[in-house]
């Protein structure tokens, strides 16, 4: 055992002495150590019940045999860290996460990890240390929150960002935005709709780093619980095994989840994050290859912001093995894949699996078959162009039909301040295509998520009469012609940071194309007469992080 580096031979008395300090028994110290890594905290809603995961996940250790040890790390809640200075940390946040874990596990010599996640960075950002550490791993989030209500109104975070955009507006009062705020997030879990950190958590499912059910099991069911256990129980089985983390973090674990991405129209963010768990797994995914997934997958589950269904409906559904179930069916998937169940993909899908959805209850009205699919093509596009020389994101799944084809005049913001503060005094036209840059991962720094200035447009009733690019992020919840992770960023002197007010920008989703109506020519001589990039943070993590982190079409992780 990894572990006996710490706990055995003469030479190791002082290491035990202090393991005896915690309460050790002589039957614990003879057992494997199981780290149970928990990135819980009392200011993100994902995770204020997270305790009692580690609680269930730290029996079923105990269950089948092992020692577990519980660690934490920090999170960041991009919904408060969202549209002010904190948001330049969210992505940041990643890396350090990913780092923080490397280095308790390895400073403690774990044998083996369960990894208790939950929110948007945090899921990946731990992904990213199971691959890096390439010990037997599992991954159990704390699950979706339960939609709010309001009447007959179903809700969610983004009720809230539309809520204003609508009193901006003069269509609701602001006692109706209360209302809204106060119903809108009910209880523990992370943002109810198909945003990124149940994107993520779907994902781990699909990679088959997670327990089936871990993407969809809502956090307040007593099956959460019951996963949990089964998570700290089947670790002890791949640890006998010795299956770990890169036997099933390989390039066929990432056919099966970009798969699935495509069908259940995941967030924007999950390309950005699974190009960095790839890249710590040293599994080389070009963007290109993206939209091969994209033209061969058909768009089976419209989840919120796509839809008024959310993560609880795709669960009583059948969850995302149903969708793996349909992906399977027409040999979309690998279905000789390992994953932590100790099976295949295949296997577990089998009719009497005790991993396998109720078939009899799939609903079609959450997961479409093939024959009947929302669309032919995925839900997420990576656009090309002389204004994307190395890509952009767009959740297709969430553009209005019209807005798949546009071409309009660049309204250009050099900050989502600067944005956000025209959206509301309305200082634009119908038809622009509004240009927020320098919030790329170097430029922000930070690569913001942001959710404002969508959900302003869609508030206000304009997501299908404006476009917005961006070298930054837009949030899982935003919907409408957002257009993110333009590559290169203008800090990097990409195309984007040639444009002025005025250029005609074309948007053409169904072929995969983003363009500005200039030469090579115009675009080289403009991006010479710009002063050098000055970065906006001096002191600090993010200066350093500025420093050390590469473009969105890398994963934006650190450079080498």
């Amino acid at each position: 055992m990894k572990s006996d580096v710490i706990k055995t031979g003469l030479e190791r008395a002082p290491h035990r002495s202090l393991l005896w300090a915690l309460g050790a028994t002589d039957e614990e110290m003879k057992r494997p150590f199981i780290g149970v890594i928990n990135s819980y905290n009392e200011i993100i809603p994902g995770h204020m019940h997270l305790p009692q995961i580690a609680a269930a996940v730290k029996m079923g250790v105990y269950m089948a045999g092992g020692t577990p040890f519980e660690a934490n790390t920090i999170g960041v809640c991009d919904g408060i860290a969202m549209g002010h200075r904190g948001m330049k940390y969210s992505l940041a946040s990643r890396e350090l996460i990913a780092d923080s874990v490397e280095t308790v596990v390895q400073a403690h010599a774990f044998d083996a990890i369960v990894l208790i996640p939950s929110c948007d960075k945090i899921v990946p950002g731990m992904v990213m240390a199971a691959a890096r550490l390439n010990l037997p791993a599992v991954v159990i989030t704390g699950g979706p929150m339960l939609a709010g209500r309001r009447g007959s109104e179903i809700l969610d975070l983004n009720s809230a960002f539309m809520a204003v955009g609508a009193a901006t507006e003069g269509m609701i009062s602001e006692r109706e935005v209360e209302l809204i705020e106060k119903a809108c997030c009910p209880g523990c879990g992370s943002c109810s709709g198909m945003f990124t950190a149940n994107t993520m958590a779907c994902l781990c499912e699909a990679l088959g780093i997670a327990l089936p059910g871990n993407g969809t099991i809502p956090a307040v069911s007593s099956r959460r619980l019951a996963l949990a256990k089964q998570a700290g129980m089947q670790i002890m089985e791949l640890l006998r095994r010795n299956i770990c983390a890169r036997d099933i973090l390989n390039a066929d674990g990432f056919h099966n989840a970009f798969s699935t991405d495509m069908a259940m129209g995941g967030s924007t963010n999950s390309v950005l994050h699974l190009l960095a768990i790839a890249h710590e797994a040293g599994i080389k995914i070009d963007l290109n290859q993206l939209n091969t997934f994209s033209q061969n997958t058909p768009h089976l589950c419209k989840i919120s912001p796509a839809s008024n269904q959310h993560i609880e409906d795709l669960y009583y559904a059948g969850g995302i093995a149903a969708i793996m179930h349909e992906l399977d069916g027409i040999g979309l998937l690998k279905r000789d894949h390992m994953t932590v169940t100790g099976h295949t993909v295949a296997e577990n899908l089998e009719p009497g699996s005790p991993w396998a959805p109720e078939y009899a209850l799939v609903n079609r009205d959450v997961v479409r078959s093939p024959a009947d699919p929302y669309s032919r093509t995925g839900g997420l596009t990576i656009l090309f162009g002389n204004l994307a020389p190395e890509g952009a994101v767009v959740k297709s799944a969430a553009v209005a039909p019209a807005m798949m084809r546009h071409s309009g005049p660049a309204r250009v913001f050099d900050s989502e301040e600067e944005a956000t503060k025209a959206i509301m005094a309305h200082d634009f036209k119908i038809g622009d295509v509004l240009v927020i840059r320098y919030e790329g991962p170097k430029g922000g720094p930070g690569m913001r998520e942001m959710l404002t200035p969508t959900s302003l447009l869609s508030g206000m009733g304009l997501d299908d009469k404006v476009a917005l690019i961006t070298d930054g992020r837009f949030s899982g919840a935003s919907r409408g012609a957002a257009i993110g992770h333009i590559s290169p960023e203008a800090a990097a002197r990409g195309p984007i940071a040639a444009l002025k007010d005025g250029d005609r920008i074309s948007i053409d989703i169904p072929n995969r194309r983003l363009d500005v109506e200039l030469t090579d020519q115009e675009i080289a001589a403009r991006l010479a007469a710009l002063p050098p990039f000055e970065p906006r943070v001096k002191t600090g993590y993010l200066r350093r992080y500025a420093q050390l982190v590469t473009s969105a079409h890398t994963g934006a992780v650190f450079q080498e």
